[in-house]
Formats: structure tokens, sequence, C-alpha cells
């Protein structure tokens, strides 16, 4: 890890060794950032050396990364990242937008966004010699901890609410982890992981505290800027004057704010290597039963006020976000804003969103919801070009989606049948 300085806090500024601290800074609680070795990455390396990679996944970004590159045989630890991004014509058309692309984190190794989290928590938990990695989550990040430790045989132990959807408690047991299902919220799981890491010395994962998290999240940006980079060229070609006079926006769906504040952290050492000269605008989506982080910045304040969250989209469902100050800067520091969705909202965009072949789960069609409304209120406008963030596969929560559809007509076996259906 020759560039891995070490931390410093996002609150009080204090910076830190590499092995000084492991989660949060100690003298206010703040989320600690993960500090590169900038001069010698930029001295070493130009975006080409990356880019020019035989390698799809975040690992090749490795000299951008905290942790080094997994050794050994291919395993899912080994492909994270690398997810498509597909053109939504039809709905670009819909809402008059001249450019609107979805990124597609469905086809990571175990259907989500968090799996690329877990690959990075998971090396460096292999780096450090942990025992066992523990987790609090609501399915996808648990899941994701558990397809990653099993890959490389790393012991892990997953709290979840009781409440978890079924197919994402049934990824954990596939896995092989050792799954303990809580008689509360996600934040219950939470606060209770972080006293079995200190009372049994396990390596806590939980976004929002372990400053790795967001170092995977953030190869996220990594592949928006060379996805963004190759189509820029494209399109200047064309002479597209939308694309040069508007930057790209990023809806981004918000629970716990590590995403958004992780895909922030990528473009922010971009810049700071001198490979990016303008920085996307973040728009982060919440469910309106679960907008803490929301409501702070529509309030103009950092201070995070726990809510009591209900909603569909469980991935976001979050009481206290634990990386909320972060979240909020995100868009503050981008000229974004955040935007409030409704569960009814939700489930129309997990429909909305099927008809162009995507299947996302009701978190990260929350996304897609939120640039719908920014298009009605006229925070994008039709020359702006718009990326939308799905986090994870619809089938993490068949029950949402069954929600989202009409059920099926039921018939007879017969021709007769079909005809009158079809009358």
């Amino acid at each position: 890890m020759p560039n891995f300085l070490g931390y410093c806090c996002s609150l009080c500024g204090t910076e830190y060794a590499a092995d000084e601290v492991s989660y949060t800074c100690p003298k206010d609680g703040g989320n600690l950032d993960v500090t590169l070795d900038y001069d010698a990455i930029r001295t070493k390396y130009q975006p080409e050396d990356l880019l020019s990679r035989n390698d799809p996944s975040l690992w090749r970004y490795a000299p951008l990364l905290p942790v080094n590159a997994p050794e050994g045989d291919s395993t899912p630890l080994h492909i994270v990242g690398g997810t498509p991004v597909f053109r939504l014509r039809a709905l670009a058309r819909k809402y008059g937008l001249q450019n609107l692309w979805l990124k597609d984190e469905s086809r990571n190794p175990t259907a989500s966004f968090k799996d690329r989290a877990s690959s990075i928590v998971v090396a460096r938990a292999r780096e450090i010699g942990a025992e066992i990695v523990v987790t609090a989550s609501t399915g996808n990040a648990g899941a994701a901890l558990a397809g990653m430790s099993a890959a490389v045989e790393q012991k892990a132990v997953i709290f979840a609410p009781k409440s978890a959807p079924p197919a994402k408690v049934a990824q954990l047991l596939i896995f092989g982890a050792q799954v303990i299902l809580v008689d509360g919220t996600y934040d219950d799981a939470f606060d209770l992981t972080i006293r079995c890491a200190n009372e049994f010395g396990w390596y806590c994962r939980n976004t929002g505290y372990n400053p790795f998290t967001a170092e995977g999240k953030k190869t996220a940006a990594f592949e928006i800027w060379e996805w963004w980079r190759d189509a820029h060229a494209a399109w200047h070609d064309e002479r597209d004057e939308g694309f040069d006079h508007s930057p790209l926006t990023i809806f981004v769906p918000v629970g716990d704010g590590n995403i958004i504040s992780g895909i922030h952290k990528g473009f922010k050492d971009l810049i700071q290597l001198g490979w990016l000269s303008r920085m996307p605008r973040l728009i982060g989506v919440q469910a309106e039963g679960s907008a803490a982080i929301s409501n702070a910045f529509n309030a103009g304040v950092e201070t995070i006020q726990p809510v009591s969250a209900r909603t569909i989209a469980d991935s976001i469902s979050v009481d206290l976000p634990r990386d909320g100050v972060r979240a909020v800067r995100a868009a503050k520091e981008t000229g974004g804003t955040y935007i409030n969705v409704t569960d009814e909202e939700i489930l129309s965009a997990v429909a909305a969103l099927g008809k162009t072949g995507v299947f996302a789960e009701p978190a990260g069609a929350a996304a897609y919801a939120g640039m719908v409304k920014a298009v009605a209120r006229r925070i994008v406008k039709s020359e702006d070009p718009v990326l939308v963030l799905n986090t994870g596969s619809g089938l993490k929560d068949i029950r949402a989606a069954l929600n989202a559809v009409n059920p099926p007509p039921v018939i007879e076996p017969t021709l007769k049948a079909v005809k009158n259906l079809l009358r």
C-alpha cells in the first residue's frame, strides 16, 4: 500500500497515521477520509496507465486504492465493478432529455453496489490478519460481505433486522456467513455490531464507520469518469453543444449517505490528481419516509436529526444516517441538491425501468424516481446529460416488485379462454 498515507477527520480535520486509528475520529466521532499520496501517484501514473489495463474490474484502479489488489485465482472478489452504462432512449424522449443513461450495479457478483465496499474491506481484513469481519445490514451490504468473504475463506458475521427481505437473508445464509437476526431496526443492528466488534476483536465493516467502505464505493466514480471521457470524445466529434456546456448530473439513492459520499470522494481524488477538470453534479434521492439527510440539506445545516424510517426501499431505510455530514456536502459542494420520493413513486419507477430491461430493487429505482421529479421541477433541463445509478437487483425484493405491477390473469388452458382475454 505505498500510496496509503493515513486518514483525515471530515469534521475537525485532524490527521492520523495509517496505524493510529481504525474507524472514526477519536476526538469527535467524525468519519475519516482516507489520505493518499497524490504526488507519488501523479509522478508515477498517467490516466492512460490505468485505463489501458486489461482488467474490467475495480482493481484496474489499484494505484488509487488504499489496499493491494488481491492475489490468487479469479474469484468474485476479483471481478467486482466494471458495471455497464445503458442509454435510456425511450425514457429520455418521454421527459424531453437529450441524454439519459443508467449505470446498472445489479451486475455485480452479489447483485448490488455494496460489493464495491465489501471487496475493499475484505482485502483490508486479509492484510491486517482479521479473523472475523462483521457488519450490520438490511441485506445488500451483508450479502456483499458474505459473498466476498466466502470467495477467500474469510469468516463473516452479519447482523440484520428480522424485517429484512427473505431473498436477501437467503443470500447471507447461502454464502455461509453466520447470520443473526435482530428484533429491531437497522440502527439497532448497527450499534450492536460495534459493541460486538469492540468486545470480541472483530473487524467491523459498517458503512459510515469503516473508512474503507467509501474507498470501495468511490470506484464507481472512477468508472463514470472513464466512461464519460470516452462519451465526451465521441459527442465532441459530433459537436453536441449541450454536452460541452452542461456538467454531468448523477442521481444517487441515499440511505446512510456512504454511497454518495464515496462517489464524491472518488471525483475529488481525480481532481486532486489533475485528471478531472469539472466536478459532476450529485443529486441525492431519499425515500420520503427516510429523509434525515435531505432534511438537513434543505434546512441548510449539517446536523443530522434522526427520523423514524418507514419505506418500502429497505436498503435506504435508516433512522440515523452514519455518513450524513459527508452526504450533505457531496450535494452542496457539487452544485447538487436532495429530492424526496414517495413509496408510490418508487414502485412506479421499478415498473418504468423494467420496461427498459432493467430490474431494479426499490432503493435503486428511487434514483430514477428522483430524476423524474427533478425534470418536473426543472432542476434538470433538456440539454443536461443525466446518469441514474441503479444500486441493486429487483430479485433482492420480489414482494416489492409484485406491488409495482398488476397480477397476471389466470385462465383455463383453452384457445377460447385466450380469445376472451384478448377481447
